[in-house]
Order: C-alpha cells, then structure tokens, then sequence
C-alpha cells in the first residue's frame, strides 16, 4: 500500500508539469491540492480498494503482493479472506472449503510472507505434507510461482524420484519442504543428523486423506521430530466439526473455519447418474465417450482398482479411443508423462483410480466419469470436484449397478437434496404431464436417475464382445479385473441401514431425460416392449408341446405330462396365492395410511367457535419446547458422518460406541472389541493399548503413498552419495546440542561468556528445551558400542589384549623407550 502510494505521488509530480518544489511549497502553504480530477479520482479508487478486503489490506510485502496481481488474483476468495488474517496472526487454523476454491494460496501465501528471504542456517523453516505425489508436485509449481521474487528455495520430496537428486536437493538447504510422509519419513531414516526442529510452519494439504491413507504411525514419527513452538494447519475439502482425528496432528488452540457445509459441491456442476446391469458397463462406457461427450472437452474416468485401469485401456485403445492412464503404482516418470499429455490437450481422456481425486489440477476439465460409484460421499465430492472449478461449467456422470444404488441415497442424505427415478413410459403414456412435472424438479435442484437407451447397448455391447474374445490379452485382463472388482466389492465401506431398506421400496426408473430428447415420440412403442418384459406365460414351453401333442392326439410323453403339471400347479396355487394377496392388501393399507397421515397434518382440526360456526385451531400433540430441546441424534449427521475420517464403515455406524468405555466387557462382542484395542508387544512383553483410529504395521516397513510397503532402515545410500559427490547435507545446529558442547566450560568457569545469561532465560522459556535427543541414526549407535567397547577393553588391561597395543606390557615398553628417546 505504502509502494502504491509512493507511485501515486510521483505521478501526481509529473503531472504538475511546471510545479516543481517552489510551487509544492505554496500548494502547501495555501492548503491547496494540485493534483488533477482524474488522479484524485485514482488515489481515492486505490484507497477504497485497499479498505474493501483485497490482498492490499493484509498489508503483504511487496515481492509477494506482485507475483500476487501477476497471477491474476486481484481480490481473495471467501476461504482466503477467512483464513489469511488469521494465519499471519500466527494461530493454528483448520480450514474446510470446496475443492477448487483456493485453498493451496490460503496457506502459500502467509508462509512465504512469513519466510520471506533465504537463511543461511542450515534447516528447512516450512514442511508441507501432500497424501499424493501429484498434489506434492502440484503444490511445488504453484509455490515457486508465488515466491518467484524472493530467494526462497523450494524442494519436493516424493516416491518414484531419484534418491540421489533428493539429497542433492537437500544440500542446498532449502527453506521450504514439500513432501509425502513415506518419502520423508525415507529421508529421515537415511540421512544421518536430519532434522526437523527447525520447521516453524507445518501444513497438513488434504489432512483427512493423510490420516485415512494409513499414514498415522508416519505422521506421529514426523510429528515428535517437529519443534513444539511450531505453528500447524489443517486444510481439506472435507472435514468433520469435531476434530478428535486430528489430535495427533499436535493443534494448540485452533481456530475452525468451515465454508461449503451447505453446497459442498460447485452449483455450476450438471449430476447425472445412470443405472446399468454390470455387465453392461462397459457398453455404456463406449457409448458415453463416442455419443455423448464432446471430442473438444477434457474428460477423467475414475475406477476402483489399477487392473480396471490397465482392462479399459485396451479395451478403449481397440476401439480407437486415445486415452492417457494414471494409477498409483505406476512408475513416476510415466505418470508425470501420461499426466503432461493430458494437459497438453493431446489426448483428451484421461483413465485413473482415486489417487487422481485429489491432486490433478486441470482448470479446462468439463467432465468426469465415475465407472465405479465411491462409496463414500467426500470421496464423491473429491472425484466431481475436478470439473467446474473457477466458474466455469461442468457435468459429472455416474454409473450404478443394483447393489450400488444403496450409497446413491446415502450420497444425497450428505448432500441434503432429494432424488427420484425417472418414469417409466408407462407412466408418461398414462399421464402427459409427468414428463414436464419432472424437469421442474431437475431445475428445482433435484437429482432424477434413469437408465440407457436398450438398443443402443445391445448394438455397443456385441462389438465390444467381439474385439475382447479377438485378443487373448484382454481376455486375461478381463479376468484379472473381475478378481480385483470381487476383492474391492468385498472391502469397501457397506451403505447404511436405512439406505439399504429405502432402495427396495424404489419404483423402477425410465429412461433417463439426457436420452429422451433424442428418443422422439416413441414412448407408446417403448411402453408396450416394457409390457413385454413382464410378461409371464402360464404354461411352461414343455406344457404347450404336450398341449399340442394332445391336440393332434399322439401319444408321446410330453402329452402325458401335461396333466402332472397341472395337478401340481394347484396344489401350489393354494399356497401362493392367498400370501400374494396378503402382500397386495398389506401394500395398499401402508400407502392408505400414509395418505391419511399426510392429510391430517395438512389439514388442522376443526373446532366450534363462540358463535356456534366451526373455526380452525391447530392442536399439538408435541409438549417440547423446540429452542430448548436437544436431540439424541442431530440434525446434521449424516453431513457429519460423511466428512469422518474414521467412516470405513458408512452411516450404519452408532456414535456413542467411541464414546463408551467398557472396564468390563459383558458380552462376546464386547470381549471382541476390548482385544482389538489391544496389541501385544514383543519387545516390552506386555499389551499396549491403541488410541481410536491405531493400527499396528509390520516393523520396520514404510507405507508409501500409493499403498506399498518399503524397508524404512539406513541402506547406506546417503552414504555411498556423500563419497561420491563429495557433497553432504548440512545439519541442523540445535540449542540442546550447544549446551551438551558448553556444559564443560559452564562447569569449570561457572558462566558462559558466549552465550551469557540472556540464552538461559530463553531456554528456560520454552518447554523441555533442556531434554537430551533420544531419536540416534545408525552411525551413532555404532559410535556408542565401539566407545562402550573401548572402555572395556581399558579395563580389561593385559588379559584382554595380550601383550598387543599401548594396555599391554609390549605397548607399555614401546611407549616407555619411545620417552627416553
């Protein structure tokens, strides 16, 4: 502000033309201001854009506030204003806004304000930490963007790079980490004297994904190398109001910002969801990709699984689709290819599994297809919220199967908006304004899922059953898939009760209303082939051969037949009929009695008034007073339960059972769940009870990123690099270590001159800054043993070393001819 006002100034000087310093003096003297209308008009347009929130109020450096106005960003975002003060306040913060709304500057910006020039102290200042590598690597571009006039210096630590070029990269003692935590957690196994106590600024990017990935037990390692007067923040897409997951992330005091509870997706986003056989999947796939979606606009396909991935690829490929692939363990260089040609708009597909739903950032994406439905609503929410990001359009479509309609209705219990099938043409035939009644409620906000087009997928699906059994590869992938499908179906999270109960009480959809425009006028036709389907013949095929055979009067088995299968269709008819009749009328009293229900509450009672006519009085039955009553179960928990990050298991889940404590189990199940909550350690020989959400992994093992499994111990790489390059990575100097180095000239002078008091009053300032570091790398435990085995054999004199050395008597004689020398 105080630069826009020094330029303001010195254009007002040149302006003046023939003023110069005697005429500024009288304007002074005379309270005159002689500046022209229109710069008084813009240095009054400067000083109310500065006071209407913009990022010239937060009062930014000046190489910031540029690369700032050079992205383009010339007024905050509702996250960003939120958030920003408070951050530069110096104050924990978790922050929860929509995917796309500027949340990565929310947390850049006061970070590099923060940090501002390049130390020479050796330790990196700011840790970011990233659950994909994609997010990392997006997040490292976007940082050096925003810090491209400072001397900042920004590494990224993710798997799949070169160990040998991240340690090169560490030896020039950055400022700024962005990494992965089984990366890092690799690091700080590896390179001996790493430390993290010099980061003052911690971000968890994406922290629920972070905490559900299986990254806890990385994430507390990390967090006891942390310094404690660290500041933290949490940011996501979706979080829960109550933060109990995150109390390991080490928050003090966090101030809470949540924005989109109400519209947690992009209200520019078209929903279109489309119900299919399994089998038919794929057709749908084909037909979507060639018939529906435009060739100019960018599309990503999620699936459940990398063999779903690699399957759709050949299948695709064979049938000229160009598609570019991303899946989590694929090689990194491949990955950031495939990822570069998508973006370069050369192929305009891209097929991926969840590891893409946070991290790609493509502004342009129109699209996106979810082949297999999330089973939980953030992931949903994540996947979609790829297209329509920074106002521009989008349309996400989904497909579900019979045992996926369940989490449709959980999904929309999340997003509190009712949903509906599309009518059937019988339905439309029997009534015209049906179809019209039903594209109100799309414009109304309401979602309506129908089905494909039949003709269409049976055309689809014989060509594409016909170039999979052409090639024995995909036909081997195909099995593969299936296996992989199995095993998900089998682990992912199960819907709730209730969703489970509604999907059966469903009518059956139609055709869907983004193919009935192109379907014409032919629902009388596509009604009676409906009628069709339903058609049950009464006699089976071999009774009407028998009938047949009967007729013409030839004596075959089949017409003997004929009346065995007549008695014995009586005889069940006694049976079956009078339970269909009992459903039927069951059916008719529920919907009798819900109508009846809807009516009373509609219409209140009437009650005789003082002048003998009939008035209209609303009598309650409800005694509780709505302001001051609590509910068992709140209003919004199915919003809340969705944004948990211990939901594995959906909605079905009860939220008291975290919060009861059994000292004393009373049943199987609770002796069960007292054991899960239990691990027996070998080393200590004892049980050790787990926090919520702890799970115990394979020792000595690191979970990557993309799942995998990798040995955390000191492989010597850092090592063999150092002898090879001749280059070392600079340890942090920490407080504790200079007064293990000073603690014998304190003792022997009694005070210390370099370091002087004032030090002593700051170290007893913060907490447990006299403690010794326990966490030792290898190379100083091996130290430790040769020492402790150096003093033994001192001890042990001449029986130990036998005439050999300075302890023996040869050594001692040596030492004492070497003297006398």
């Amino acid at each position: 502000m105080e630069e826009e006002e020094h330029h303001s100034a010195s254009e007002a000087e040149d302006d003046g033309g023939d003023g110069g310093f005697p005429m500024a003096g009288v304007a002074d003297f005379m309270n005159v201001d002689t500046r022209s209308a229109s710069r008084i008009k813009h240095d009054k347009k400067l000083k109310k854009k500065a006071k209407s929130g913009g990022f010239e109020s937060l009062g930014l450096s000046p190489s910031i506030y540029q690369a700032i106005r050079k992205k383009g960003y010339s007024v905050p975002t509702p996250i960003q204003r939120k958030t920003l003060p408070l951050i530069l306040a110096g104050n924990d913060v978790v922050a929860m806004a929509r995917t796309g709304s500027g949340k990565t500057a929310a947390f850049l910006i006061p970070m590099l304000e923060k940090l501002r020039a390049h130390s020479p102290k050796p330790g990196a200042r700011a840790l970011i930490l990233s659950p994909t590598r994609e997010l990392a690597l997006q997040t490292f571009k976007f940082c050096k963007e925003l810090g491209r006039n400072t001397d900042l210096r920004i590494t990224v630590l993710v798997g799949g790079d070169s160990m040998e070029t991240q340690f090169e990269q560490l030896s020039k003692n950055p400022d700024i980490l962005i990494a992965t935590p089984g990366r890092l957690m690799h690091h700080l196994s590896e390179v001996e004297g790493m430390s993290l106590k010099s980061v003052e600024y911690v971000v968890f990017d994406e922290a629920d994904r972070l905490f559900e990935m299986g990254f806890a037990e990385q994430l507390r390692q990390i967090l006891t190398q942390l310094h404690e007067l660290r500041q933290t923040l949490l940011f996501s897409a979706t979080l829960p109001r109550l933060l109990a997951d995150f109390a390991k992330a080490g928050l003090k005091d966090p101030l809470t910002v949540r924005l989109d509870t109400e519209t947690k997706i992009s209200p520019d986003l078209k929903l279109a969801f489309f119900t299919m056989r399994k089998e038919e999947k794929l057709a749908c796939l084909v037909h979507l990709l060639r018939e529906v979606v435009s060739s100019e606009q960018q599309t990503v396909v999620f699936v459940s699984t990398k063999h779903h991935v690699e399957f759709l690829f050949e299948v695709l490929k064979s049938e000229g689709i160009d598609l570019a692939v991303v899946y989590g363990a694929m090689d990194q260089t491949a990955r950031k290819i495939n990822v570069a040609k998508f973006r370069a708009r050369k192929t305009m597909i891209l097929l991926v599994t969840d590891v893409a739903a946070r991290g790609i950032d493509i502004p342009l994406l129109d699209n996106v297809v979810n082949f297999d439905f999330p089973a939980k609503p953030k992931l949903f929410v994540h996947r979609v919220g790829r297209a329509a990001r920074a106002g521009r359009t989008g349309t996400a479509y989904s497909f579900l199967t019979s045992d996926e309609l369940p989490y449709l209705l959980d999904l929309h219990l999340f997003l509190s908006k009712p949903v509906r099938p599309a009518p059937t043409e019988e339905d439309i035939v029997s009534s015209p304004g049906l179809l019209s009644e039903t594209e109100e409620a799309v414009s109304r906000g309401e979602t309506v899922y129908g089905r494909f087009p039949q003709l269409v997928l049976d055309t689809t699906m014989e060509r594409v059953r016909e170039s999979i059994d052409q090639s024995t590869d995909i036909l081997a992938l195909q099995k593969a898939c299936s296996n992989a499908y199995r095993l998900y179906s089998k682990t992912r999270p199960t819907p709730s009760p209730e969703s489970c109960k509604r999907v059966k009480t469903l009518a059956k959809e139609g055709l869907h209303l983004l193919f009935r425009k192109k379907a014409g006028t032919a629902d009388a036709a596509a009604a009676f082939a409906e009628r069709l389907k339903n058609f049950k013949p009464k006699q089976t095929v071999l009774e009407a051969e028998g009938e047949a055979a009967k007729a013409k009067k030839r004596k075959t088995p089949l017409a003997d037949s004929v009346d065995v299968m007549k008695r014995k269709r009586e005889v069940h008819d006694r049976f079956v009929k009078p339970r269909e009749n009992a459903q039927n009328s069951l059916r008719e009293s529920v919907q009798q009695l819900s109508s009846n229900e809807t009516d009373e509450c509609s219409m209140p009672p009437k009650k005789k008034s003082r002048n003998g006519g009939e008035g209209l009085k609303i009598i309650s039955n409800n005694f509780r007073d709505e302001e001051f009553y609590i509910n068992s179960i709140p209003s919004n928990r199915h919003s809340e339960l969705g944004l948990a990050v211990d939901a594995s298991d959906g909605f079905g889940k009860n939220r008291l059972d975290t919060e009861v404590l059994d000292l004393v189990p009373e049943d199987d199940s609770g002796v069960q769940k007292q054991k899960a909550t239990y691990h027996w350690d070998k080393r200590s020989k004892k049980y050790i009870k787990l926090n919520r959400g702890e799970k115990i992994t394979a020792s000595g093992k690191i979970k990557t990123e993309s799942g995998a499994k990798v040995n955390a111990g000191n492989r010597n790489l850092y090592k063999k690099w150092a002898e090879r390059s001749h280059m070392k990575v600079s340890k942090f100097s920490n407080e504790n270590d200079d007064d293990e180095k000073t603690d014998g000239r304190k003792r022997k002078g009694g005070f210390d001159r370099k370091n002087g008091s004032g030090r002593n009053k700051r170290m007893k300032q913060i907490p447990n800054a006299g403690a010794r570091r326990e966490l030792k790398g290898v190379e100083e435990v091996r130290k430790k043993r040769q020492e402790s085995k150096n003093k033994s054999t001192k001890k042990g004199g001449f029986a130990n070393n036998r005439g050999k050395g300075k302890g023996g008597p040869v050594g001692r004689a040596k030492g004492k001819g070497s003297k006398r020398r």
